[in-house]
């Protein structure tokens, strides 16, 4: 039996260095385990840097688009401030006509008044003849028969200035051939020999407008125009 015998020499020594061994591994693998955690911690940190990183990239790029669009807004807006600005008016310069009334070009050098609508009134007493009245005297060449003339009017019956018809209201100028027949005689022998660039009013008495006997839809009676010469070819 081995019991009460003394422990064999060297037992001693040989434990105490199985305990630092031990000891000695415990102490790596914690030493181990906090380089670990603490590389992990790194890369949190890192990560955590980039994600803010990117989150202000983001941000910034947000406010520089912000401000791109704010930046075309103003300047389109103000591109169309300037475009209404030119359209609202009219030039008055001789190598940059002016738009006439009722969609119109005004020829060159012409008054500038001819872009505002005439008020036509009624005549006063019995019109036996054509009467031609110079309103706005133009500087372009005289119509001549054969041509084909632009004009803006407006007419009314001479009794009481009713309006029966007008190129104004239309939006848009009429065209025709002058003193061949094509138009009332009143137009015809009071529009030859006007200088384009001319307003003019007819007193037309019923012989040289429709007759006494119009066709169906013209104006009876004695008539009165206000007639924009704004061309003539």
């Amino acid at each position: 039996m081995c019991v009460g015998l003394p422990p064999a020499p060297g037992a001693g020594h040989h434990l105490e260095q199985g305990v630092d061994a031990v000891s000695e591994r415990t102490q790596n693998r914690s030493q181990k385990s906090e380089r670990r955690l603490a590389a992990q911690l790194a890369a949190q940190k890192a990560a955590e840097a980039k994600r803010r990183r990117q989150a202000w990239a983001g941000g910034l790029a947000g406010v520089a688009v912000v401000a791109v669009l704010i930046t075309v807004f103003v300047l389109v807006g103000r591109g169309g401030d300037e475009a209404d600005q030119a359209a609202g008016t009219p030039s008055a310069s001789a190598s940059a006509p002016a738009a006439g009334g009722a969609g119109a070009p005004l020829p060159a050098g012409a008054d500038p008044a001819l872009n505002t609508r005439p008020v036509v009134e009624a005549g006063k007493g019995d019109l036996k003849k054509l009467v031609v009245t110079p309103l706005i005297k133009g500087t372009g060449p005289e119509v001549k028969t054969g041509q084909t003339i632009t004009t803006n009017y407006v007419g009314v019956f001479y009794a009481d200035g009713k309006e029966f018809d007008s190129s104004w209201k239309r939006g848009e100028p009429a065209s025709f051939p002058i003193g061949v027949g094509q138009v009332i005689p009143g137009w015809d022998q009071g529009l030859v020999g006007v200088t384009v660039g001319s307003r003019v009013q007819l007193d037309i008495p019923t012989e040289l407008a429709y007759g006494a006997n119009p066709p169906a839809g013209a104006p009876t009676g004695p008539l009165r125009f206000v007639v924009d010469v704004l061309a003539a070819q």
